[in-house]
C-alpha cells in the first residue's frame, strides 16, 4: 500500500480549514489537517476529521435517473439532457422564462455557482436564481450594504486574537465553526473579555464573562438599550463618528426610553446590560461575531443593522480585533452570494436592475439580459403552489429537510412541471425530482471555496468522480447546449473563474497561481489590493459617499406568539457532530453515534409541567406540522423555550418553524414558533417522519 495526500478545504461550514486528503491509487483512506493553514492553524473538527465519510461512493449516485411512475430508472447523460432540454423549452415557450429557475447550492464551488446564475440570466433570460443564504444570512447582505456598502464579515479570524472584547450574538461557535470557537476559548485564556448574548446556556455562555439570557426575538431591544447606555454615558467614540458616519443626531433620538423597553422586555436585568455597554464600548479593540440567532426573524434585516449600529458608534471597526462579523454556516455561503446566485445582483453583488450593470453583462455574455428581479428561492415556491412557475433546477441543497413549512416546500416541488435534481446521494427532495443527476464531490473537482472571512481557496481534484457524476459547471454547460447555446463552453474551471474574476471587481486580482501561493486571497482582491484584505473600511465605507449610515431600528414583535393551545416557543440550533441536513455526515458512523436520530431540548420545568421525562419520547406540534422525538431535559434551555436541531430527517424540525418573512431579506422566521410538547405512552418508539407521512 502506497499513501501520499492531497491538500484541498474542508467542505463543512463556513471556516474553511486546510485539510490533506490521504490516498491509496484512488481511494480517500483519511484525512490529515494542514498544520500550516493560516485558519485552522493544524486542527480539525470532529465533521473535519470525518470529510471521507461524507463523500464515500458506496451509496453515491452514479448514473443519472429518470422518474418511472414512483420509482427511478438509470438513463444515459444524453437521454437526461434531451429530456430536461425539451421540458425547458415547453416550459419557456408556454409560460415564459420567469416560469423556470434554478436554486443553486452554497456547498458547490464558486466556479458552479457562476455557471448557475449564468445559465438562468443568459440562457433562461431570468434573473430567477437563489441558494441557501436566502435562508441564513441574507439580513447580512442587506443590512450590512444599507449601513457599510458591503455585505461580509469586516475582518479576519485572527483578529480573533487583537481583540480585547468579544460579544459573541445569536451564535454557538463552539457547536457550529468549532475551530474558531475554539480561538475564542483561547483567547478568553489569555484575557480576553467574552460577552455572550444568547437565550440559551451555551458552552460559551458558561465560560463568559457577562451572559445576557434574553429573551428569542429581543435582540432590538437588547442592542438598543446598550446604545442608549453608551451614548447617555459618553462612551460613544466621537472623533470616529464625526470623521465617518451620518444620521448620529437621528439614531441617538430614536433611543430614548430602549433601556426602560428593554428590562420589561428582554429578561435581562439592567445592571448586566449596563457592564456589558461598557465592557464593549471602553475596549480598545471591541470584535462582533454573529450567527443565525440574530438573523433568522422577520426582524432579521433590521437586527444586522442594530449590531452595525452598536460597532458604528463605538469605533470599532476598520482595525485590527475589531469588526462586524457574521458567521456563515455552509462551506461557500459566501461565495454563492458574491457569484451573484441571488435574485437581485450579478456576481460582485452588481444589482440587476441597475441600467449600466446589465449592459456591462449583457455585452460580456453576449446577450440581452432582464431587467427584472428575480423570485428567492421561497418565492419560486409560492409562485409553484399558485401556477405561475413550472420548473427547476437544484443542487447540492435539500429545501425538503431544511427550508421552514416542510409540508408547503414538498407540496410546492411536487407541482413542478420539471424538477431536476444533481445530487450525491439520494436526498428527500432528490426523491421528488423528474430527473436526477449525479454530481461530483468537492474531492473530485477543482475549483475555489471562499470562506467567512472572504478568503478564496483553490480545491484540487483528488480522485476521480464515481461512475458518470459530473462537476456542476460542466453539466449546466450541457443543459445550455440542449438549449442552443455556447456561452457555458468552458474547458476548465480555471476558465470559469478566469471570466468570473474579469467581471467581478472584488475578485479581478485574483487566479487560481495566486491562490494556491498564498493559502487563499480575501476580497476586495484588485489592483489597489493586489495581495487581497485582511480588514474592511480602513479609510472608508463602500457607501456612495464613503461614510457608514446610522439607521434607527425599532423593535418588530416576532410572526407567531404563544397561546393556551401552543404554549411554549421553538428555536432551532446546530450541532456539533451534524452538518446541514446530514447527507454527508451522517453517513460517518464516528459521528452518527453521537447523537440520537432526533432530540428535543426542553427546560425541567417544562418537563415536569408536561409529565415529560428525560431520554422520554415526545409529540411536538405547531400550527403547520407534527413530529416525534425525544426530549433532553437540560437548565441550559429557559423554562417556555425548547430547541431542535434540523440534521434530522427523522424527526424534521422543519415540519413544524414558520416561513413568516423579513420584508427585505425574505427570510423566514426559522428561530421561533409557537408549538405544544406532549409525552407519548411510556416505551412509545417515536415514529419517524415517513412513518408519520405514510400514517395521514
Amino acid at each position: 500500500m502506497t499513501i501520499h495526500s492531497k491538500s484541498t478545504i474542508c467542505p463543512f461550514c463556513g471556516v474553511g480549514c486546510g485539510i490533506n486528503l490521504l490516498l491509496d491509487n484512488n481511494t480517500i483512506t483519511g484525512v490529515e489537517p494542514q498544520a500550516s493553514h493560516p485558519i485552522s492553524r493544524g486542527q480539525l473538527c470532529a465533521k473535519g476529521w470525518s470529510t471521507a465519510y461524507g463523500i464515500d461512493t458506496h451509496d453515491r449516485i452514479t448514473q443519472p435517473l429518470i422518474r418511472h411512475k414512483q420509482s427511478f430508472k438509470e438513463t444515459s447523460w444524453d437521454h437526461a439532457l434531451a429530456f430536461i432540454g425539451k421540458k425547458i423549452k415547453d416550459i419557456i415557450a408556454n409560460h415564459g422564462a420567469d416560469a423556470v429557475g434554478i436554486i443553486s447550492s452554497a456547498r458547490a464551488t464558486n466556479e458552479d455557482n457562476y455557471a448557475a446564475q449564468k445559465l438562468a440570466r443568459a440562457v433562461f433570460n431570468t434573473n430567477n436564481v437563489d441558494h441557501c443564504a436566502r435562508i441564513c444570512h441574507s439580513p447580512t447582505v442587506a443590512g450590512l450594504n444599507m449601513t457599510l456598502g458591503s455585505g461580509a464579515m469586516t475582518n479576519s479570524a485572527s483578529d480573533i486574537f487583537a481583540a480585547d472584547v468579544i460579544m459573541v450574538i445569536g451564535a454557538d461557535p463552539t457547536e457550529n465553526h468549532t475551530i474558531l470557537g475554539g480561538h475564542i476559548m483561547r483567547a478568553k485564556l489569555q484575557g480576553t473579555t467574552l460577552i455572550v448574548i444568547d437565550p440559551r446556556k451555551t458552552r460559551l455562555a458558561k465560560l463568559a464573562d457577562i451572559h445576557l439570557q434574553l429573551k428569542a426575538g429581543s435582540n432590538i431591544e437588547l442592542i438598543n438599550a446598550m446604545l442608549e447606555e453608551i451614548i447617555e454615558q459618553q462612551w460613544h467614540n466621537k472623533d470616529f463618528i464625526h470623521r465617518r458616519c451620518e444620521g448620529f443626531v437621528s439614531l441617538a433620538a430614536a433611543l430614548e426610553g430602549a433601556m426602560a423597553t428593554a428590562i420589561k422586555t428582554t429578561g435581562v436585568n439592567g445592571a448586566l446590560i449596563h457592564a456589558a455597554a461598557k465592557a464593549y464600548s471602553q475596549a480598545s479593540n471591541g470584535m462582533i461575531l454573529y450567527g443565525m440567532g440574530i438573523t433568522q426573524y422577520v426582524s432579521g434585516t433590521f437586527n444586522v443593522i442594530s449590531l452595525s449600529n452598536l460597532a458604528l458608534v463605538c469605533g470599532h471597526i476598520g482595525r485590527p480585533g475589531t469588526g462586524i462579523n457574521p458567521l456563515r454556516g455552509q462551506n461557500n455561503v459566501q461565495g454563492a452570494c458574491d457569484m451573484g446566485c441571488l435574485p437581485n445582483v450579478y456576481p460582485g453583488y452588481q444589482p440587476v436592475d441597475d441600467i449600466a450593470n446589465r449592459e456591462k453583462f449583457s455585452q460580456a455574455w453576449g446577450c440581452r439580459l432582464s431587467l427584472q428581479k428575480g423570485l428567492t428561492s421561497l418565492g419560486m415556491s409560492t409562485a409553484s403552489l399558485q401556477g405561475d412557475f413550472h420548473g427547476l433546477i437544484l443542487f447540492g441543497e435539500n429545501p425538503v429537510v431544511t427550508d421552514p413549512d416542510q409540508n408547503q416546500v414538498r407540496a410546492a416541488l411536487k407541482k413542478l412541471d420539471l424538477l431536476v435534481v444533481a445530487e450525491l446521494t439520494m436526498t428527500d427532495t432528490a426523491k421528488l425530482a423528474d430527473v436526477i443527476l449525479p454530481a461530483a464531490s468537492f474531492a473530485e473537482k477543482d475549483g475555489t471555496f471562499t470562506n467567512c472571512e472572504r478568503r478564496v481557496q483553490y480545491i484540487q481534484q483528488v480522485v476521480s468522480p464515481p461512475g458518470t457524476a459530473k462537476t456542476d459547471w460542466q453539466w449546466l454547460a450541457d443543459i445550455a447546449q440542449q438549449l442552443g447555446s455556447d456561452k457555458l463552453n468552458w474547458k476548465t474551471s480555471e476558465a470559469v473563474f478566469s471570466e468570473m474574476a474579469r467581471l467581478t471587481p472584488i475578485y479581478s486580482g485574483m487566479s487560481y497561481q495566486k491562490l494556491k501561493k498564498n493559502h487563499g486571497l480575501q476580497w476586495p482582491c484588485n489592483q489597489q489590493y493586489p495581495q487581497g484584505s485582511a480588514i474592511l473600511h480602513r479609510e472608508q465605507f463602500a457607501t456612495s459617499t464613503g461614510k457608514a449610515e446610522l439607521i434607527p431600528v425599532h423593535p418588530v414583535a416576532i410572526d407567531e406568539t404563544t397561546d393556551t393551545e401552543y404554549p411554549l416557543t421553538l428555536t432551532t440550533n446546530r450541532l456539533h457532530f451534524h452538518y446541514g441536513c446530514g447527507s454527508m455526515t451522517r453517513k460517518s458512523p464516528l459521528l452518527e453515534r453521537e447523537t440520537p436520530a432526533g432530540i428535543l431540548f426542553i427546560n425541567p420545568a417544562d418537563a415536569d409541567a408536561n409529565q415529560i421525562h428525560h431520554l422520554g419520547p415526545v409529540a411536538v406540534r405547531s400550527r403547520r406540522g407534527y413530529i416525534e422525538t425525544r426530549a433532553i431535559c437540560t437548565e441550559d434551555v429557559p423554562p417556555g423555550l425548547v430547541t431542535m436541531p434540523y440534521h434530522f430527517r427523522e424527526a424534521p424540525s422543519n415540519q413544524l418553524t414558520n416561513n413568516a418573512q423579513d420584508p427585505v431579506s425574505k427570510m423566514p422566521e426559522l428561530k421561533a414558533c409557537a408549538v405544544a410538547v406532549t409525552p407519548l405512552a411510556a416505551g412509545c418508539q417515536p415514529r419517524d417522519s415517513d412513518t408519520l407521512h405514510r400514517s395521514r
